[in-house]
């Protein structure tokens, strides 16, 4: 009980944080107004987010919780390429779901240059731990570069279809995206950095 309050508190100060955002732009909202939007003290809202900008990269954070959850939730026995499409697919019905908030969220990013640092780190740290998890698929006896690879494609793969989404204003149906881009992979379409002959 306990904790589906703090749960329901931290989002709601969140959504508040989100509303405030939209409507008045990111600098020009303090913490005081989030933190009476949201019907708490400063230093509860402190407990759930240390920083403004937490606010901010915790819609991306939740979404990327959820892709690490798909992928989690398939049996090691499932060929990585499946199991990693189920990152890929819990992305796309993220988008699905909260298309206008993503629209916004991202207008956010654009628009104030600190917050970007932010959204890298946590891309950063979960493509390190998404090859954690492709090691331990494999016993720990698989190749550490090789599991780093695939985890920086995959979160390229991501970045790449919202970026392209966002940047179409949502009017560009996210699975024709993702479709596109996997086939282009798929179809060695892509040039990867090579030596020249000798």
């Amino acid at each position: 009980m306990r904790e589906t309050k703090m749960e329901r508190t931290r989002r709601f100060i969140a959504e508040s944080a989100f509303d405030l955002f939209v409507a008045q732009g990111y600098d020009d909202t303090t913490i005081e107004q989030i933190a009476a939007a949201a019907e708490v003290g400063t230093r509860t809202l402190y407990r759930y987010y240390s920083t403004k900008e937490a606010l901010v990269v915790s819609f991306v954070e939740n979404g990327l919780d959820a892709a690490m959850d798909a992928f989690l939730a398939q049996p090691d026995e499932t060929p990585l390429s499946e199991a990693l499409y189920a990152v890929v697919d819990s992305v796309e019905q993220t988008i699905g779901a909260n298309s206008a908030r993503l629209l916004a969220l991202y207008d956010i990013f654009d628009k104030t240059t600190g917050l970007r640092a932010g959204l890298a780190d946590l891309c950063w740290s979960w493509r390190q731990r998404l090859a954690q998890e492709i090691l331990r698929r494999e016993s720990g006896t698989g190749d550490v570069l090789h599991a780093a690879l695939t985890a920086a494609s995959t979160m390229n793969v991501i970045e790449v279809v919202v970026q392209t989404w966002t940047a179409s204003g949502g009017r560009v149906d996210v699975t024709d995206i993702t479709r596109e881009t996997l086939k282009l992979l798929h179809t060695k379409a892509i040039p990867f950095p090579s030596p020249a002959a000798p």
